[in-house]
């Protein structure tokens, strides 16, 4: 599924087919949110009933409170940027190990219009799922994919595709006929 002219009602159909997955396997779910602010949250809880699967969200918008809610250390997110797939990465892991979930989604990026670099231009969203079948068992090691897009638009258009983006690639870690893998790069 393409990411392009993206509508609510896409992201809507894709956070009922996750939550439909979730339910089925008695998982639950934990988001990260950075540049997209909530928006999968609230795509989530929008649908009724999600209480059985929808387990907490973080809105981690600075850089403090990726460190101070999620145990990203200071020091990644100086070395790498708050922007990058190393971050998405401790993200996830973060709100994997702090909830009681199976499954954690994070997101950070740059929505625009102004915070782009030449390295990391306005549109550059970074994403991490993790996931484990053993929702609070801290030996049962997550799996990790990343992925990093360059979505075009304005604000609202990069964070609208950025949120189906992020559903899409958690029913690809969850639901193998959903797709073979997580979705590829976009670079365009």
């Amino acid at each position: 599924m393409s990411t392009e002219n993206l509508t609510v009602n896409s992201v809507a159909q894709l956070a009922q087919l996750l939550g439909s997955q979730l339910s089925q396997h008695s998982w639950s779910v934990a988001l990260a949110e950075s540049c997209t602010g909530g928006l999968v949250c609230a795509s989530l809880t929008e649908i009724a009933g999600s209480s059985a699967w929808f387990e907490r969200g973080y809105i981690t918008y600075s850089n403090q409170a990726k460190s101070e809610c999620l145990g990203v250390s200071a020091e990644l997110i100086g070395s790498f940027g708050a922007v990058s797939e190393e971050v998405a990465k401790a993200m996830a892991e973060g709100a994997l190990k702090n909830s009681a979930s199976n499954l954690a989604i994070a997101i950070t990026g740059i929505a625009g219009p102004t915070g782009g670099s030449p390295e990391k231009p306005v549109g550059t969203v970074c994403f991490a799922w993790a996931f484990t079948q053993l929702a609070n068992n801290l030996q049962s090691p997550a799996l990790v994919k990343v992925n990093t897009q360059h979505f075009a638009g304005d604000r609202a258009a990069v964070r609208t595709q950025a949120c189906a983006f992020a559903l899409q690639g958690a029913l690809a870690l969850i639901h193998p006929t959903f797709t073979a893998e997580i979705p590829q790069r976009n670079d365009g």
